[in-house]
């Protein structure tokens, strides 16, 4: 047994004495080590220093890895297990309708034919624009012309006009001059139906002075604007605009706009003539397109597209030249898939239009215009199989070949690549309009073999054709997409089947078990026949 002394002295520690663990690792503290820890540190810093001045432009090396040769192997690798950040974009790239920073335009109100009523009125009719818009803005313009006999149409013109400037302008205009439409609406009698509607020229200037100017709208005529729009050579109420984003300040007066006229739509359904209602639907078609505009909802103007077709006179006449007409607003497949969309669906008109401009939409995009009846309504489910045929992915890159690859081989992969995309993107477009066409149509027994056709040239010459890859995800959803449309057509092929479809096959079937067990009967009874011959057990 150890005494005191011994304990003692074992706790003593001798500074070059190791302490080994139960483990297979050695932890050393020694004062040695760590001085020749310390040494060796010293002179890695000395060797580091030295080699800093032996090479002054290693810091300037540029060690980026991307730029790093690879070897075949590790570029084999990163080729099979890389992932093309190509997509198809869920939204439409839009087309550039309205210039940013674009200033508002200064109305002028034409009160040359107009005679105060009162000192009020005449001190606002005498005062400069900087000052007559105070009265609106203090609310002073209700007094004066709210519930009035007859209001002055320059003034509704001006108040138009104004719905194109800043929010906090533009707010007060459209109430104002929505209070007094509606006020003159429930004073106008049997006999009086004058009602005040902007034309379309009044319209145009609207969206130039929103800062329009693409030539579709056919605005190169405005550069002679009327007297009551005038450029703004002061900076009257500009700092408004600064605090509500372009887009926003773009999309707020689109809107007023599109209600007063929806609001002229419904009161005084005959004010525009065909031509009007055609010119108004391209224009405003145009301007939903603008690419500050792809994100925000768009539920006035489609409103208002619905109240313009119902008022054409003549439909469906005017059918083919407004398919004509809106197929023709962009060159981008996307773009006029997203003009199909303004149209809801919700009327037979809209119905109508929605397929008819579809498929001349398809027919457009694959240069077959000319090649199929697009104008019979019975014949459209045949051409869209027609045109099917043509959607097949391999036919489509033959389409757009016309981009030959470049000679240069390194750039070769790269352009095949973004050649692919492209036609899938275009496919994608292509598969989503047929979708329409087919889902617009009311498919009658008749048309049961067309809608048959339809399902089996989509399942042979689109489906059977995309090949999925994991390093090109696009395909996958091309590949999602012609399958959801080949079940919807599926379902309506269940739905409309016709009757006699279903008696033929019962029928069929019937006789074909009919038939089977009067044979089974026969092979009985002469298998009885024989056993009875021979004398054995029957």
């Amino acid at each position: 047994m150890a005494g005191p002394s011994q304990k003692t002295s074992a706790l003593v520690v001798d500074t070059h004495t190791s302490f080994t663990s139960g483990t297979s690792e050695s932890y050393v503290n020694s004062l040695d080590y760590l001085l020749q820890e310390k040494r060796e540190l010293a002179l890695e810093q000395k060797q580091e220093k030295a080699l800093v001045h032996d090479c002054p432009d290693l810091n300037s090396l540029d060690l980026d890895e991307d730029e790093v040769p690879l070897t075949p192997e590790h570029r084999l690798l990163v080729e099979r297990f890389s992932v093309s950040l190509q997509v198809i974009p869920p939204v439409h790239p839009g087309e550039t309708v309205f210039l940013p920073g674009r200033q508002p335009q200064h109305c002028i109100l034409d009160h040359s034919n107009l005679k105060p009523r009162s000192q009020l009125e005449a001190l606002f009719l005498s005062c400069p624009p900087a000052q007559q818009l105070s009265f609106l803005h203090r609310g002073l313009l209700s007094n004066l012309y709210l519930h009035t006999p007859d209001c002055p149409v320059p003034l509704l013109q001006w108040l138009f006009q104004l719905l194109t400037w800043p929010p906090e302008t533009s707010s007060g205009a459209f109430g104002l001059l929505w209070d007094l439409s509606m006020d003159g609406l429930f004073h106008q009698t049997d006999g009086d139906k004058h009602w005040w509607c902007p034309s379309l020229q009044e319209v145009m200037e609207a969206f130039h002075s929103l800062g329009a100017h693409s030539p579709a709208l056919g605005l190169q005529g405005l550069c002679q604007h009327s007297g009551r729009v005038l450029k703004n050579n002061i900076s009257l109420s500009w700092s408004e605009q600064q605090d509500t984003p372009p887009a926003i300040a773009l999309d707020i007066s689109l809107s007023y706009i599109c209600k007063f006229l929806a609001l002229c739509a419904l009161t005084q359904p005959v004010a525009y003539t065909d031509g009007d209602l055609l010119g108004l639907i391209e224009l405003l078609c145009q301007a939903g397109l603008d690419v500050e505009l792809r994100l925000l909802p768009k539920t006035d103007l489609q409103q208002l597209l619905l109240l313009l077709l119902q008022n054409i006179q003549e439909w469906p006449g005017k059918l083919q030249q407004l398919c004509c007409t809106l197929s023709k607003v962009s060159g981008h497949h996307h773009n006029l898939l997203a003009l199909v969309q303004f149209f809801l669906d919700v009327t037979s008109r809209s119905r109508q239009l929605r397929s008819q401009l579809s498929l001349v939409i398809i027919a457009q995009m694959l240069d077959q215009q000319e090649m199929l009846p697009l104008w019979e309504e019975k014949a459209q489910l045949s051409s869209l199989s027609q045109l099917l045929t043509l959607m097949k992915p391999s036919s489509l890159r033959q389409y757009l070949g016309s981009e030959t690859l470049p000679p240069c081989r390194e750039q070769q992969p790269k352009a095949s690549a973004e050649l692919d995309h492209k036609v899938c993107y275009l496919c994608y477009s292509l598969l989503t309009l047929a979708g329409v066409v087919v889902s617009c149509q009311d498919i009658t027994p008749d048309q049961w073999g067309d809608l048959q056709l339809l399902c089996l040239q989509l399942d042979r010459h689109v489906s059977t054709h995309i090949r999925e890859s994991p390093q090109a995800m696009h395909w996958t959803r091309l590949k999602d997409l012609a399958a959801q449309t080949y079940i919807r057509w599926q379902e309506l092929l269940a739905h409309c089947q016709p009757q006699a479809q279903y008696f033929n096959l019962w029928k069929d079937n019937s006789l074909r078990l009919l038939a089977w067990a009067g044979s089974e009967q026969g092979s009985r009874n002469r298998r009885k026949q024989r056993t009875e011959a021979r004398g054995g057990p029957v």
